[in-house]
């Protein structure tokens, strides 16, 4: 866990004291290259943010981190934008996302994958579950899930009431009648049919990797997320469905996140054995943290790439701070 708060606080410090015009941003351009395709033969790494904020200290890390290694590797690095939220993907943070690595100092090859186009993707894999009865239409509001779960219902790793049978036996009182051809019905996961669909299989392997020489084995439980949802109301995929059937598509062989993010192998290795998927190596790297302890977020307001550049912060000093 590496503390970034005092690089923070150092350019608030330079932002409130010289004004925000003295320091103007160092704007760089996207990288252009000529289209390449991943290949098999080297492994593929990709760093895949979404949109709907500007990138702030922790995507640096994660981004720089996924970057070293892959050179660690003599593989390559994609740049994939997570832009399926469309309410609240925004086109300048798009172009942010391209200024702030190249700040860093990185490329990547083109065309850069935007999510948004692999619509038709996703529904296909979630047609291709429907089809197998392993999902099935949900109705009910997070008010429906309260009054049925009350206050002490299991969480599941994001910290959501876990949806479970019970759950969905006794919600019939509650939600409103389920038509599979209603756009504003969720689909969520059956996790216990979904289990016994591989069960054959024997147990679902995940490989972990050190970011070295080292790769382990350790068996997934995907029923720690209880019956999740593939396909949200407003989007015809959820992160865990589109993030699966893109690194498939994309051939990563490695996939580098935060450590907040590792309880989601345990979904996705079971969708990619669902879906008929490869799946790749797993390395959770530890997390920049605020002085308060918990980690960078978008949503908290935390101090972006962009002011740190604007304040005058050298790439060294962001290096520093983070470790690298």
């Amino acid at each position: 866990h590496v503390n970034a708060a005092t690089l923070a606080t150092t350019a608030q410090r330079r932002l409130t004291a010289n004004g925000r015009g003295r320091h103007p941003m160092l704007i760089a351009r996207p990288v252009t290259s000529t289209p390449q395709a991943p290949s098999t033969a080297a492994p593929v790494l990709r760093f895949a943010p979404s949109p709907n904020g500007r990138l702030h200290l922790g995507h640096a890390f994660s981004a720089l981190t996924t970057a070293r290694l892959a050179e660690a590797l003599g593989g390559i690095v994609l740049l994939r934008i997570e832009d399926i939220d469309l309410a609240r993907s925004r086109r300048d943070n798009i172009d942010a996302i391209f200024d702030d690595l190249s700040w860093l100092g990185l490329s990547w090859p083109a065309p850069v994958l935007l999510q948004s186009t692999r619509f038709g993707a996703y529904r296909d894999a979630a047609t291709s579950l429907r089809k197998r009865g392993l999902i099935y239409p949900c109705a009910a509001t997070r008010a429906d899930r309260a009054a049925v779960l009350g206050p002490d219902v299991p969480k599941d790793p994001d910290g959501a009431p876990r949806y479970t049978p019970i759950c969905r036996r006794d919600l019939r009182r509650f939600s409103s009648v389920c038509s599979a051809e209603d756009p504003e019905i969720a689909w969520r996961l059956d996790m216990e049919k979904a289990i016994a669909a591989v069960a054959d299989d024997g147990p679902l392997g995940i490989t972990t990797w050190d970011g070295g020489d080292r790769y382990d084995r350790r068996d997934a439980d995907p029923s720690i997320w209880g019956d999740p949802v593939l396909i949200r109301k407003d989007t015809p995929a959820s992160y865990h469905l589109a993030v699966v059937v893109d690194d498939a598509y994309q051939s990563v062989t490695h996939v580098t996140r935060g450590a907040d993010l590792e309880p989601a192998t345990d979904l996705h290795r079971l969708l990619q054995a669902l879906l008929g998927l490869p799946s790749p190596a797993y390395h959770h790297h530890g997390l920049i943290r605020a002085e308060d302890g918990r980690k960078l977020a978008k949503s908290a307001g935390d101090t972006t790439l962009g002011q740190l550049r604007a304040t005058g912060v050298t790439q060294a000093e962001l290096l520093a701070a983070i470790g690298l």
